[in-house]
């Protein structure tokens, strides 16, 4: 579990490409490595991998053919920077809301604008999510906590608007438009949504 408030950002160290399999490693702020375990979860770019290995700067994971389908993992490649979060424990304030890493699907940045000190992005997602996406709502975007505003079901699209810590606490600031996004849907608005279409 998380809380989609992301604790870091890390750099793409090495990646290993195999038939339906890939391996990377991240550098991340040593902050980071208190305490870990081989075996644990951390959300990269909100997707929950394992931690395979790790020394006293990078962490290792493997993704496998299912991950790599429905995530932006695929694409990952030397250099990127990725989110990082550690998985919550017990008593840890839940300063976003609840996040499982289990990413739904990718959606695509379709216009980004900016002012002085506010960012709205809108996306494009696939028309069967739409029914689970409703203004104040909560999204999760790259592991990122955010709040709905705009939801266009015609169209597809729906919009966040982000504050100047996200911005500068996550990597998505500086996606640009035609980037693909990981975005896992709140799991108690599906449940309710899924549970009212079974009752009709």
């Amino acid at each position: 579990m998380f809380t989609g408030i992301t604790q870091g950002i890390g750099l793409i160290n090495r990646v290993i490409k195999a038939e339906g399999l890939t391996k990377f490693s991240v550098t991340v702020d040593p902050s980071l490595l208190s305490n870990l375990q081989k075996g644990a979860s951390i959300a990269v770019d909100g997707t929950c991998l394992t931690v395979v290995d790790f020394d006293s700067t990078h962490i290792w994971f493997d993704v496998i053919a299912e991950t790599l389908q429905c995530t932006t993992l695929k694409l990952i490649k030397t250099g990127d920077k990725v989110n990082i979060e550690r998985s919550a424990r017990f008593g840890d304030e839940i300063g976003g809301h609840i996040v499982s890493g289990h990413v739904c699907g990718t959606v695509t940045i379709m216009a980004v604008d900016r002012t002085i000190n506010n960012c709205v992005m809108t996306f494009k997602c696939s028309p069967e999510w739409t029914k689970y996406l409703f203004p104040k709502g909560f999204i999760s975007l790259n592991g990122a906590s955010l709040t709905l505003v705009n939801v266009d079901r015609n169209e597809g699209t729906f919009s966040v608007h982000l504050i100047p810590e996200t911005l500068q606490r996550s990597t998505i600031g500086s996606k640009k438009v035609g980037d693909l996004v990981n975005m896992e849907l709140d799991t108690q608005t599906r449940s309710i949504v899924d549970t009212v279409e079974a009752m009709k």
